[in-house]
């Protein structure tokens, strides 16, 4: 294989959730510390970094399609980097089956992707997925410019173990970081141009400072507090969480923290307690509700999202009727919903009752129905409300703007402003997907 020159030019590609994408925006960072470029638009990279996600059936072959595409017309490829969970946990494989490769970096050692570049120009084909005990977080950048909403991974991991996931394997055991050090990079996050921060984790809401001692070690409501005070930052949120982490102190932050945005992602999974003991959830539908309840008594505008996987094996048709009812129960704002997924290694994969495909399909789109017409009843209860917007870039109309509210819903509309601007507006409009407004 003949060694690739050194990349002038980069592209990284995120696949996945929220947590992949803040990843590759600090590979980006990392890269552009180098003196290599991000690639002009419609320009071949020199260096293709391809983050994958592993959480979906059929990861690793969808990543060996990613690679095959990016084979030039004269057969020439790209210095090309596999990053993320699939590299991760096919890390091996990917070097046999893909010659094309350079080098392949797991999540939790994308700081080294640097001396990995310098070995692939030198003709090696480097691979590093290693767990070390200390974290990436200060081997990287400083912030660069953000957008007006942006993303802070505050807790990696996950100790949960459910049947059918994979991220304990492929992200490690929890990891919190240290309270002082995300303070400060809120901080640069706010001096870059952020006007809103998601904090992010597996599980965001098991955060607690690990700069601390045990006795003295603050939850996730003590940084939300801290970074309230930041001056410019108006807004702030947090994903995803897991029910059993949902302290008291964190529900009341709702109530006292007006940056706090009212809305909530609590994955419940699934409507029936005893798929939820087969998914090793450790929470019932019943305990679910009541979080909710909590929640709700705080806050009462507050905006609910929530995961659902359907076709868990073994799952019968009453337990799935269940989901549905806990959906049309709940009154949703929006949802993501999905077929389950049978990824290798995970106790979920080899048990009795899979369901067929056929049948997961109907059940999915029975249930996106029901999360559909939730979704519009609570988009239809804002209509009349005046909010602040947060603007976050153009529509697909000359002179449309497109935001967030309060609520996370999208709204659209006209009007003389700027990308980051918060403007006040009224929702006039309710649609499946987003709302119709006008600037006050």
């Amino acid at each position: 294989m003949t060694a690739p020159a050194s990349p002038r030019t980069y592209r990284v590609k995120s696949f996945g959730c929220q947590m992949n994408v803040y990843d590759g925006e600090r590979m980006a960072e990392l890269l552009d510390r180098q003196g290599i470029a991000p690639a002009a638009d419609g320009e071949d990279a020199d260096l293709v970094v391809l983050n994958t996600c592993h959480i979906r059936e059929r990861a690793t072959e969808k990543v060996f399609s990613d690679i095959g595409r990016l084979k030039r017309a004269d057969g020439t490829s790209p210095m090309i980097a596999v990053a993320g969970c699939v590299a991760q946990a096919e890390g091996q494989e990917i070097m046999r089956r893909a010659p094309s490769v350079n080098l392949v970096v797991g999540p939790q050692v994308y700081h080294r992707l640097p001396e990995l570049i310098d070995a692939a120009s030198k003709g090696e084909r480097a691979i590093d997925t290693d767990m070390p005990a200390e974290t990436k977080f200060a081997a990287l950048p400083a912030r660069r410019k953000v957008g007006p909403a942006a993303f802070l991974t505050v807790q990696e991991g996950c100790d949960k173990f459910c049947t059918y996931c994979v991220v304990p394997y492929t992200r490690g055991a929890e990891i919190s970081r240290p309270f002082a050090d995300l303070v400060g990079e809120a901080q640069r996050l706010v001096d870059a141009g952020a006007k809103e921060i998601t904090l992010l984790g597996q599980n965001v809401n098991a955060w607690r400072d690990s700069g601390a001692r045990d006795a003295d070690r603050r939850g996730l409501e003590k940084l939300i507090e801290a970074l309230a005070l930041i001056p410019g930052l108006p807004r702030i949120r947090y994903t995803t969480s897991h029910p059993n982490d949902m302290t008291d102190g964190l529900i009341a932050a709702h109530r006292d923290i007006p940056q706090l945005m009212p809305f909530l992602h609590l994955p419940v999974q699934a409507g029936s307690d005893r798929v939820l003991k087969a998914m090793n959830r450790s929470h019932s539908v019943a305990s679910y509700l009541a979080v909710l309840d909590k929640i709700r008594a705080v806050r009462p505008d507050i905006a609910l999202s929530g995961d659902f996987i359907v076709g868990f094996p073994g799952e019968s048709d009453a337990e799935f009727e269940e989901t549905v009812r806990l959906v049309e129960q709940v009154g949703y704002a929006q949802c993501f919903s999905f077929k389950y997924s049978p990824r290798p290694g995970t106790p979920a994969a080899a048990m009795d009752g899979q369901v067929s495909a056929a049948l997961m399909d109907e059940r999915l789109q029975r249930l996106q129905a029901a999360i559909s017409a939730g979704q519009l009843v609570f988009n239809e209860r804002s209509v009349g409300r005046t909010c602040t917007v947060l603007v976050e870039r153009k529509g697909k109309y000359p002179g449309q703007w497109l935001g967030k509210t309060p609520w996370l819903q999208s709204a659209h509309f006209t009007g003389d402003v700027r990308i980051g601007d918060l403007v006040e507006v009224r929702l006039n409009e309710a649609l499946g997907n987003s709302l119709a407004a006008q600037l006050v």
